[in-house]
């Protein structure tokens, strides 16, 4: 059986308009692994998830996921990965309930017409058992934490059972202890199989789980092993600014002076 790896980007560049968001960007994640990519605000980053979904087409180069060309199959693509956007574009008021947030994760699973089925709300609840959250299947969504809000949302994504997780800044607006919750659900899913890419401005919450790390602005500045990266001139080079890092037994620290870094 041929051999293909969870995501490939070969020479990909994007651009709105006249302005590069990716530029002649490269790499291979071989294997389900819990990778992060990090950089800046308008470093690519949301850019590269979309164009990975098919969302966002390239102006050159080429993506293949699970083995299928984006651009050729983009919802054969779509059908095998969950996505999880950044929470703050997410309607806070829906009056939705939690179990209703979960099962629309099935949608992509379903004819376009058709009632859910028994199949689809086991699903839905094995999701949201996995996220430690199957108490509040009748509880409202709006009246959830962010912490627990976020994580409703990669139940919904997890719901349509996917190969590859991609996740938009799922620490972002969470307390320092949801974000503990939220990056060993992600490594243990890793663990399990599901493919995890996840974009964040902060290394730090994920440094100990991590199993890859993509540095990104714009262009591919480094992608590897977090010990290998974890550095201060890769690091400043990737933030455009002076960035440090402390060290203090097996625990490391990156400080780059901006609250989103």
């Amino acid at each position: 059986m041929e051999y293909r790896p969870l995501m490939e980007f070969r020479g990909v560049e994007v651009r709105y308009q006249a302005e590069p968001a990716l530029i002649d960007v490269s790499f291979r994640i071989e294997e389900p692994a819990f990778t992060v990519i990090v950089g800046p605000n308008g470093a690519g980053k949301t850019t590269l998830l979309k164009t990975a979904l098919g969302l966002v087409k390239p102006t050159r180069g080429r993506v293949v996921v699970l083995g299928v060309d984006v651009v050729r199959h983009p919802w054969r693509v779509r059908r095998m990965v969950g996505y999880v956007p950044q929470r703050e574009r997410i309607d806070q008021t829906m009056p939705a309930l939690v179990r209703d947030v979960v099962l629309m994760g099935r949608a992509l699973r379903r004819p376009l017409i058709g009632r859910l089925s028994d199949e689809d709300r086991e699903a839905a609840l094995r999701a949201l058992e996995r996220v430690g959250l199957s108490d509040l299947w009748d509880a409202p969504f709006a009246h959830l934490s962010g912490g627990q809000q976020q994580r409703v949302l990669i139940a919904r994504a997890l719901a349509a059972e996917p190969r590859l997780l991609l996740l938009d800044e799922p620490l972002s607006g969470v307390d320092a202890a949801s974000q503990e919750v939220i990056v060993s659900l992600l490594a243990d899913l890793a663990r399990s199989g599901v493919g995890v890419v996840m974009v964040t401005h902060d290394l730090n919450p994920v440094l100990d789980c991590a199993d890859y790390v993509l540095l990104l602005n714009k262009r591919l500045i480094a992608f590897g092993r977090p010990a290998e990266l974890v550095e201060p001139d890769l690091l400043s080079k990737t933030y455009g600014k002076d960035v440090k890092v402390f060290r203090m037994g097996t625990q490391c620290f990156v400080i780059s002076g901006d609250a989103h870094a």
